[in-house]
């Protein structure tokens, strides 16, 4: 780290900003593997919460990588410097008292913890959301066609197939696809937030 900077404290506190703003800043970390249903829940769950009327804001895996990450690969070192810059990131936004929903596989637990740790660090909740669904299930799912091309060796260091997928140890929340719709999917973590008190 450079020895010339400084980290300047802002004129207003995060308490100040989730009191006027009248909610809580927490990270919503959707993670699993590819075709599971992340980004599917993860844009119906911003919907949900934008009709409660709540400032939330959703950063998924592959929009991500068109601008803040386009210069990463998917080798690990890669994976791991795109998780560590979206833990930032998801930090940064949730100070502001935003609920922010991420969509990312981010396959490696010691990345997740990472991420975790920055928020906690900071005051900041954080909670892991396993959206799982068996292997068979997403290849056959495979809207995009990628767990073909993989099983075909056309693509590298694919999660599930060339690549692992380390599963959360104890997620906050554990959703099973291939047993819950997007609707369902989307009341669970409502409720969830509802429990702890992130929004009313």
């Amino acid at each position: 780290m450079a020895t010339n900077i400084t980290f300047h404290e802002g004129s207003v506190t995060s308490t100040e900003r989730a009191e006027l703003l009248k909610q809580k800043g927490v990270t919503i970390w959707l993670t699993g593997l590819s075709a599971s249903g992340k980004s599917t829940i993860a844009c119906a769950l911003e919907q949900h919460l934008l009709h409660l009327h709540k400032f939330v804001y959703r950063l998924d895996g592959d929009n991500v990588r068109f601008g803040l990450n386009k210069d990463l690969g998917f080798d690990e070192k890669s994976r791991n410097e795109n998780i560590r810059r979206i833990g930032e990131v998801s930090k940064l936004f949730a100070d502001s008292a935003c609920i922010v929903v991420t969509a990312f596989i981010s396959p490696y637990l010691a990345d997740r913890a990472v991420a975790r740790e920055l928020h906690a660090k900071a005051g900041i909740p954080f909670v892991e959301v396993f959206v799982d669904a068996p292997l068979h299930v997403v290849e056959e799912r495979d809207p995009k066609g990628l767990y073909k091309k993989a099983r075909a060796g056309e693509i590298k260091d694919f999660t599930g197939i060339s690549a692992p997928y380390e599963a959360p140890e104890s997620p906050e929340i554990h959703i099973k696809t291939h047993e819950n719709d997007v609707t369902e999917s989307v009341r669970i973590i409502t409720e969830y937030l509802v429990a702890n008190q992130y929004i009313s």
